[in-house]
């Protein structure tokens, strides 16, 4: 059973051209993409397939391309000795304990974002990864996208940004979190279990809503549009400031326009204090979707200001650096999947370790626990690592 193999035992060395053998487990729309993305780097085999619906089974199988082993319970394939590695691409609240028993099981692990739905899963998820030498990837892709790694180097490792006291984060107008349930699932499919999908939460009713849109409510999602999306941009602000850990949180926001039974707010709010003399901010509406996929994050230094997100980057020079003049650059594609391959090989840490997904996590949580309390929230002790 999982946990029973040691590293050592469950995983063969792998050599720098050796041909990877991987597992999805959760194969719905993102766990295809990581798939396909997988399939763009090469040299790997699909081995296997865990999905708690059976119709995702089939469509696992058909992005890998071949006959997979199909399991319903995710422990079955990971008790497989001819896995190197698995996909994780699950809801949030079963990504921790996934990646936890991968590691025990000697798999390396690629986890989607938010590595945790609680800030307390974090130090157990880092433990097991330090504990059993696994190499986990965290799927905060902009770590690996050619456009922010020059900016890193040109902006910040340089020194021409300056001091950065004050950085603005905005994410307005995503359309998938207000994904609409498809026809016909007022009735549980006979194939999707359900009590598998809630794991550790309270056993509740089918909830068609739940399982399609999950950032709709707190207990499948890390807070909506928070762990979904800020977690991203903070990860961003942690890895150009060498940051890890906010001073505190305040936050505002509430249900406002879709009151349709979701529990996770349409706007939203936050401001995280750090010790470094540091203000992060993020911005969230559902209300506003002129502008599909409106995001930025606003570097504000003394030497400059820097504007970046996916779709490239600009940078604006304060007055010692007005003979520079605007420098932007186009947006690229990232090769995070790619990066998680090549490190499984090199046996070397991947761009977004365990420690850079715990505390990226864990600012959104705390974000979450202001919103929640309508007070100050405060960083605890028990959560370093």
């Amino acid at each position: 059973m999982v946990g029973a193999a040691t590293a050592a035992a469950a995983l063969r060395v792998l050599g720098s051209n050796d041909r990877i053998r991987l597992g999805i487990i959760g194969s719905g729309q993102r766990g295809a993409y990581l798939m396909k993305r997988a399939n763009e780097a090469g040299n790997l085999e699909w081995v296997a397939v865990a999905d708690i619906w059976d119709v995702r089974r089939d469509q696992g199988e058909e992005t890998a391309g071949r006959t997979l082993a199909k399991y319903a319970d995710y422990r079955q394939l990971l008790d497989r000795k001819d896995i190197d590695g698995v996909i994780i691409g699950t809801f949030d609240h079963v990504h921790a304990q996934m990646t936890i028993d991968a590691c025990k099981a000697g798999k390396d692990v690629f986890v989607e974002k938010p590595m945790t739905s609680l800030p307390a899963q974090g130090p157990g998820v880092v433990r097991a990864v330090r504990e059993t030498n696994r190499i986990v990837q965290v799927g905060m892709q902009q770590r690996s996208t050619p456009h922010f790694l020059e900016a890193k180097q040109k902006f910040f490792d340089s020194g021409l940004i300056g001091k950065v006291n004050m950085v603005r984060t905005i994410w307005n107008a995503n359309g998938g979190y207000l994904t609409p349930v498809p026809k016909g699932f007022e009735k549980k499919p006979e194939g999707l279990d359900w009590e598998a999908c809630l794991a550790w939460l309270p056993k509740i009713p089918w909830d068609a809503k739940r399982y399609f849109n999950r950032f709709a409510y707190w207990d499948f999602s890390t807070g909506g549009q928070t762990g979904g999306l800020f977690v991203h941009m903070v990860d961003v602000v942690h890895w150009f400031l060498n940051l890890q850990r906010p001073l505190a949180a305040v936050a505002a926001g509430g249900i406002y326009l879709y009151d349709d039974g979701r529990d996770t707010p349409d706007n939203v709010n936050l401001a995280l204090e750090y010790p470094e003399k540091l203000n992060v901010t993020f911005e969230a509406t559902l209300t506003d979707m002129i502008e599909a996929g409106a995001a930025d994050i606003v570097f504000m230094g003394t030497g400059g200001r820097l504007s970046i997100f996916r779709g490239g980057y600009k940078f604006l020079p304060g007055k010692e650096n007005a003979q520079l003049g605007e420098i932007t650059r186009a947006g690229a594609n990232d090769t995070h999947v790619a990066n998680w391959l090549e490190c499984m090989r090199a046996r070397k840490q991947p761009n977004a370790d365990v420690v850079a997904g715990h505390y990226s996590s864990t600012a959104c949580h705390i974000g979450n626990i202001a919103y929640q309390k309508k007070s100050r929230a405060v960083w605890q002790k028990e959560w370093d690592v």
